[in-house]
């Protein structure tokens, strides 16, 4: 599945942003609750994100071209910085709204029937989210993965909110719902970080996962066995495609094509091993000293 097909994923969030805002508008509108406004309001961010997410996931899905040879792939880590961004000033604004009833109290209102609504949103996001998260998994798109986090974030706020609420209910309490509405603005402040840093990884071409290096490790493994030895290998994430590149040394008397038909295995067999890979491979003889020399990123000059 590649991005272009991703995309129907990012209108299913769309929708249930739209849904949860009506109902958790209407929600706050009953209870007049800062803590159920405060969940209205991270689910502006929610439709945001969605749109912000179905944008990325067009541009990703755009094929390689003179100016982007290696494709649009990496679009998709604006979209989880962009909503790692937004989430960050719903946190501001959550928290300026709790500090202001904090200080100046209101009774709430018709608090069963905005429970039961509120309730009803968690159930959209939740459904969303859990089909988010295994495509986004799936297809390694971390587009879709941000989007499933951040509505996880918000089933788990909602889920605080709507128990505050109802302790305010019973208790009387008044306090307790600004009060919650700070916490959950202090989650919303972690999760903003949490995808801003993922998406700044993946721009500044971090390496693939220790476990997936593990992988790949296993399987060259087998290859030294036989003979054969590799370096350099450097590995990144662009969206959902995968980049590997890496040395094999082979022995010096070989032909070019027993070189060449050793190299489409190993490329083979790792993309066996990774999803949407493209592997790079360059071949050296494995007595030559100078085939030592050039293991880093700057080969120092001979």
């Amino acid at each position: 599945m590649l991005p272009e097909s991703l995309k129907r994923y990012a209108w299913l969030s769309i929708a249930a942003a739209l849904a949860t805002i009506l109902l958790k508008g209407v929600a706050w509108r009953l209870t007049g609750s800062v803590g159920l406004l405060s969940d209205a309001i991270e689910s502006f961010v929610n439709l945001a994100g969605a749109l912000m997410a179905l944008w990325m996931l067009i541009v990703a899905a755009l094929p390689a071209d003179e100016d982007h040879p290696h494709g649009h792939g990496k679009a998709e880590y604006f979209s989880s910085a962009f909503e790692g961004f937004l989430i960050l000033l719903a946190a501001l604004s959550i928290a300026y709204t709790a500090l202001a009833r904090l200080l100046s109290p209101q009774p709430l209102e018709a608090v069963g029937i905005g429970l039961a609504v509120s309730m009803a949103a968690s159930v959209i996001n939740f459904a969303t989210a859990r089909v988010l998260m295994r495509v986004g998994c799936e297809h390694r798109s971390i587009t879709l993965e941000a989007d499933a986090h951040h509505l996880m974030t918000d089933v788990w706020t909602s889920v605080g909110v709507i128990a505050g609420v109802g302790l305010v209910w019973l208790s009387g309490w008044l306090w307790l719902d600004p009060a919650i509405a700070l916490l959950v603005a202090a989650n919303i402040v972690w999760t903003g970080w949490q995808l801003m840093r993922r998406s700044a990884a993946g721009l500044m071409d971090a390496s693939l996962p220790v476990a997936t290096l593990d992988q790949i490790e296993a399987l060259l493994a087998g290859y030294r066995r036989q003979g054969l030895d590799f370096h350099a290998l450097r590995t990144r994430q662009a969206g959902s495609r995968t980049f590997v590149t890496l040395h094999v040394l082979v022995p010096g008397n070989w032909t070019v094509q027993q070189g060449h038909d050793w190299a489409e295995r190993i490329e083979a067999d790792i993309c066996g091993v990774l999803h949407n890979a493209h592997v790079t491979t360059h071949l050296e003889p494995i007595e030559d000293p100078l085939s030592m020399k050039d293991q880093a990123l700057d080969r120092p000059p001979s």
